[in-house]
């Protein structure tokens, strides 16, 4: 399960090293692939090949005759890019994905258990200043142990 923030830098080919602690947690059926596509709230999620198949399935269950449901499908694998660590363990993220979320020269790096987010700094310290909410709120709202 990956989880922690890193803030590394893109090279001027689009090319990111993911951290150590991160790769240590890709499972060996991923085959150091991965899977990127457009993430919601202006980031870029990245999925290891092995998770991505995961999302597939559930994406094949979706209705193609339903709008949302297609309009989901075309967002989301139309901009799908998969690629695989190279010698030095990085991947090449597409210009359009960098684009979409604002990223330039660094990015941030989250760990989110079963995929990775990719986000402008920027964009990341916006996203978490916005929320109305306390971080103490949310978790006495969203968590409950049983």
């Amino acid at each position: 399960m990956f989880k922690g923030q890193f803030l590394h830098s893109i090279d001027s080919k689009g090319r990111l090293s993911l951290p150590a602690r991160l790769r240590k947690n890709v499972a060996q059926d991923a085959d150091n692939s991965f899977v990127m596509t457009l993430g919601i709230d202006k980031c870029i999620e990245v999925y290891p090949k092995d998770q991505w198949k995961l999302i597939e399935e559930k994406l094949l269950k979706l209705n193609f005759f339903d709008p949302k449901e297609a309009r989901l499908l075309r967002m989301m694998l139309q901009n799908a890019h998969e690629d695989t660590m190279d010698a030095q363990s990085r991947i090449l993220i597409p210009q359009l994905l960098l684009e979409y979320a604002g990223i330039k020269n660094e990015v941030k790096i989250i760990g989110i258990l079963k995929k990775i987010e990719l986000w402008a700094p920027e964009t990341y310290d916006g996203y978490i200043s916005s929320s109305p909410e306390t971080f103490e709120q949310i978790a006495s709202q969203v968590m409950r142990m049983e």
